[in-house]
C-alpha cells in the first residue's frame, strides 16, 4: 500500500506583469504570469518589524488560461489555487536550468488595479464569473448574489511564530 502525497498551493497576491497567452502547436492556450506576495513579522528579540516579499511563477492551461489571459492585468489582486512543480531543461549551451511553477486549476480575481474589489464596482466587473477553473465551460447567466463581507481585525503581528 503506498502511502498518501498532498501538493496543494493556495496565494493571494498581486500580479507583477500582464499574462502571457500562447498557444502550443495542438491550439492549446497557456498562459503564464507572476504573482508577489508579501509577509511581516516582528522579531522574538523585540527588533523592527521585518517584511519580505515572495515572487511566483504561475501557469494556466486550456480554458482557464484564456480567461486568465482577457480578465488579469498587473497590479490586479488576486487567488489562485494549483500545483507546485518544478522541471529542469538544457539550454543551447549545455547548461542545465530549473523553474519552479505553480500550476492552477483554480483563479478568482479579487480586485483590479486600482484597488477596488472587483464585485460591485460596476466598471470592470467581467462577462464571466470572478470565479474561474480549469473545468469551467461557459460563464454564468445567473446573477452573482452579494456577499456581506465582516470587517476583521489584523492580528498577523500577535501570532508566536
Amino acid at each position: 500500500m503506498s502511502a498518501r502525497s498532498l501538493n496543494k498551493v493556495m496565494l493571494i497576491g498581486n500580479l507583477t506583469r500582464d499574462p502571457n497567452l500562447r498557444y502550443t502547436p495542438n491550439g492549446t492556450a497557456v498562459a503564464s504570469f507572476g504573482i508577489a506576495t508579501n509577509r511581516s513579522w516582528t522579531p522574538a528579540d523585540g527588533g523592527d518589524k521585518q517584511e519580505r516579499v515572495d515572487f511566483h511563477n504561475i501557469v494556466a492551461w486550456s480554458k482557464l488560461a484564456e480567461i486568465c489571459g482577457q480578465l488579469l492585468h498587473k497590479g490586479d489582486k488576486v487567488y489562485v489555487e494549483g500545483r507546485i512543480q518544478t522541471r529542469d531543461w538544457k539550454t543551447e549551451s549545455g547548461e542545465v536550468r530549473k523553474v519552479t511553477e505553480i500550476i492552477i486549476d483554480n483563479m478568482m480575481l479579487l480586485s483590479n488595479k486600482s484597488g477596488r474589489p472587483v464585485e460591485g464596482d460596476g466598471e470592470e466587473t467581467p462577462d464571466a464569473t470572478e470565479t474561474a477553473t480549469s473545468t469551467t465551460t461557459a460563464p454564468s447567466a445567473e446573477p452573482v448574489p452579494e456577499v456581506e463581507v465582516a470587517e476583521v481585525e489584523d492580528v498577523s503581528d500577535d501570532i508566536p511564530f
